[in-house]
């Protein structure tokens, strides 16, 4: 009797004891730091612990600083889940370091925009546009930007801020303009030296970017939206243009990494972020975009310049392909550093 009772206190401990352990686990994400980790830990970890009882830990750092880090980890990746951008996740991909997606364990992935199914190892998480912000008070008076060939105007000599780690935004304008699109983006070169005499400064972050529009330096800038409307809220007067030509459009992904050893809690954090409630929380609090078309987003909200909520919100924006992006970044970045940020 006393070998009975002591087998079932063992077996009792032993449940305790794995309940315990499963409850105390964790999943790490690799993502962006300030605003975007927020972002993340405020809507889709905050349910991700809620229902799984795992807690999310992050390991932040840029997008290419990030990717690097991957590769040097190979097969023990540092984190889970990661969050990058829908070209760079290609660059992710072709190294091996995502695991390809068995969809049936992410029922929500049903819904995804069709610019959302970006590949079969990375899914769009929030849409976004990069378009033209600008200070109104120091631009010439009633310009709103209409076009993209108004940033050419000669009224706005070196008032332009654009981002240096990634030209493919304006690129793909300047080739539109020229009547061609990114990947015959040579036809756009002249177009973009031609705006030399307007850029003013190269921001190298989000953080440079707010900081060189809000003080006037750059009242110009080809803007992340979200960013933009981040700034709003706290009072800056800035407004954003979504030009007849079209906005250009972004998505940020997640996917998991190929090796982790929580490769089905990560499954359900994806199918988390997918949740119609937590893409509503996203556009609510930081204006990103539902990837999913269940979504019901405020009438008012949906309103705002570079909110897509609507297929063909999304047709309309210039969606250069992800892949040629990440194949063309190099080159890109090279030709732009020599001719543009040069002179």
């Amino acid at each position: 009797m006393l070998r009975k009772i002591w087998a079932l206190t063992l077996l009792t401990a032993s449940v305790a004891s794995a309940g315990n352990t499963q409850a105390a686990d964790k999943l790490i994400v690799s993502t962006w730091g300030g605003s975007f980790k927020d972002l993340i830990d405020e809507t889709i970890a905050k349910e991700f612990t809620k229902e799984t009882g795992a807690e999310v830990q992050f390991v932040t750092g840029g997008t290419i600083d990030r990717l690097n880090k991957a590769k040097l980890a190979g097969p023990s990746p540092e984190s889970d889940v990661t969050f990058t951008t829908a070209h760079v996740g290609y660059l992710y991909a072709n190294s091996g370091l995502f695991e390809k997606l068995d969809m049936t364990k992410i029922p929500n992935g049903a819904n995804l925009v069709q610019q959302a199914k970006v590949s079969p190892y990375h899914l769009g998480v929030w849409g976004y546009v990069y378009t033209i912000g600008y200070r109104p008070d120091l631009v010439p008076k009633g310009e709103t930007f209409g076009s993209w060939n108004d940033l050419w105007k000669p009224e706005l000599k070196g008032t332009l801020a654009l981002p240096d780690w990634d030209p493919s935004h304006i690129i793909a304008v300047a080739a539109k303009l020229s009547g061609a699109d990114a990947a015959h983006w040579q036809q756009g070169q002249e177009k973009l030296k031609a705006l030399i005499p307007n850029i003013k400064s190269f921001y190298t972050n989000d953080a440079n970017s707010q900081q060189l529009i809000s003080t006037g330096e750059t009242p110009v800038q080809v803007m992340l939206s979200m960013n933009a409307y981040s700034m709003m809220a706290e009072g800056v007067d800035i407004k954003l243009a979504v030009p007849k030509e079209g906005a250009i459009l972004g998505v940020d992904t997640v996917a998991i990494n190929k090796g982790s050893p929580r490769a089905e809690l990560a499954y359900r954090f994806i199918n988390i972020a997918l949740k119609p409630e937590i893409q509503e929380q996203v556009a609510k609090i930081y204006r990103g975009s539902p990837t999913v078309n269940n979504a019901h987003i405020d009438p008012e909200l949906a309103k705002l310049p570079g909110m897509l909520t609507t297929a063909a919100q999304w047709d309309a924006t210039i969606n250069t392909d992800p892949q040629l992006r990440a194949e063309k970044t190099a080159e890109w970045r090279q030709w732009f550093s020599e001719n543009i940020m040069s002179h």
